[in-house]
């Protein structure tokens, strides 16, 4: 029935039938339920949420790592509810929201002061601003916690920002019992981040982008391989894979379709494949709703695997949208432009926009730009950096669109 009637449909149409509109699986309608359903089988000694060893830290995870990049102020129930369904392993930041995410948990851990010691609790400062002690107590103080289990610095993209100092702040911030574990998280280069780190006996864990279009890349295999020997834990992120254009595509038709015959969406078996890797400890995903959550949820505790034509399907997907997709080689495009443009940047910040449908984080990613570099966008010549592009983006008109619609 399910390929009767997806025979014929619109792209639009498609994606209307399965719900997708937010981050990561924006599932069908019944899938809440499935998720209650494993969860009474968890209370009969079934399936419960799995949970896997983060790298040497000793850290037992949830596979699922609740992010909270969304009002989690006005959203304690669902923090409430993601805790019931097993997810041990919540992810934050001061810039999500300027604190107010930390906030939100802060509050959740006030009101629930016995979950706190069951949570695996994430948070993250940019290098921008430095500060490091001041910023870090004042994460401290917003979460109503004396310690996180793990720390980040966010979002960097070269391993020479993992320097001297910042080995020395982080011993001094374990021996303060402020952190118990050190590491970053990285959206760009990640392959020459994770080999930097492998490198290094100080890092503990790292977040990366990682999906079906990046898992099969030799220098994605080889970075994850010198990480696991290392002792360092893999979380992943954007694992939707999704990029800053988006295009009708008659495979992404066949890959729905294909998921929906067995029962699930094509963004909940872009979770499994991730998944499929013993390697990857847990996937952090923005949950911001029962719905998405429920989704994410049931697809963690079903055990059914993906076939070999499953990955092949995605594989073909991944081939046939290549030229959509920022792999976050920031360095090429980078260097291509003399240094003077963040281009991954403005790419992630379209991604959002244009894939996930968050126009809010999409306008506060470009708005944290330099106001420099956001001015001279427009007028600038980006054929350099899209000659550059190993993957074919259309660079110079996703960075016209930025400035017409981000601005």
């Amino acid at each position: 029935m399910a390929k009767d009637r997806q025979a014929g449909l619109t792209r639009r149409e498609l994606m209307k039938t399965l719900g997708v509109g937010g981050l990561a699986v924006a599932g069908l309608g019944a899938l809440p339920t499935a998720a209650a359903a494993a969860e009474e089988k968890s209370e009969a000694g079934g399936a419960a949420m799995p949970r896997r060893m983060l790298g040497k830290t000793g850290l037992e995870v949830s596979i699922l790592n609740l992010g909270g990049m969304f009002d989690t102020v006005n959203n304690q129930l669902l923090l409430k509810q993601a805790l019931a369904w097993g997810i041990n392993f919540w992810d934050t930041a001061e810039a999500y929201g300027n604190g107010l995410s930390e906030e939100g948990f802060g509050r959740f851990f006030a009101r629930n002061p016995e979950a706190r010691g069951q949570i695996v609790l994430t948070t993250k400062l940019t290098p921008k601003g430095g500060n490091f002690d001041e910023r870090l107590d004042a994460a401290l103080a917003r979460l109503k916690t004396n310690h996180v289990e793990l720390f980040y610095i966010h979002a960097i993209s070269s391993p020479a920002e993992l320097d001297g100092q910042l080995k020395d702040w982080a011993a001094k911030a374990k021996k303060a019992g402020k952190i118990k574990n050190f590491g970053f998280s990285t959206h760009n280069n990640m392959e020459d981040c994770l080999q930097g780190a492998a490198g290094l006996d100080w890092i503990d864990a790292c977040m990366i982008s990682y999906n079906f279009r990046l898992m099969h890349e030799a220098k994605m295999r080889q970075a994850l391989a010198a990480c696991k020997k290392a002792g360092i834990g893999v979380v992943a992120m954007k694992t939707q894979g999704g990029g800053p254009v988006k295009s009708d595509s008659p495979a992404e038709l066949d890959m729905a379709g294909r998921f929906l015959e067995k029962g699930f969406t094509d963004k909940q078996a872009k979770l499994k494949a991730v998944w499929n890797n013993p390697d990857i400890a847990s996937i952090c995903s923005q949950m911001p709703n029962l719905t998405i959550l429920g989704a994410n949820v049931a697809a963690a505790r079903d055990r059914t695997a993906l076939a070999g034509e499953d990955i092949k399907s995605l594989r073909r997907f991944a081939e046939a949208t290549c030229g959509d997709y920022c792999a976050g080689c920031s360095s090429i495009c980078g260097a291509a432009m003399g240094g003077a443009v963040p281009v991954a940047d403005v790419m992630r910040a379209m991604m959002y926009y244009r894939d996930y449908g968050e126009r809010g984080i999409a306008r506060e990613l470009f708005a944290s730009l330099p106001e420099s570099v956001r001015t001279k966008l427009g007028s600038m010549d980006f054929s350099p950096a899209q000659a550059a592009c190993p993957r074919g983006l259309a660079i110079a008109s996703i960075v016209q669109d930025a400035t017409s619609i981000l601005a």
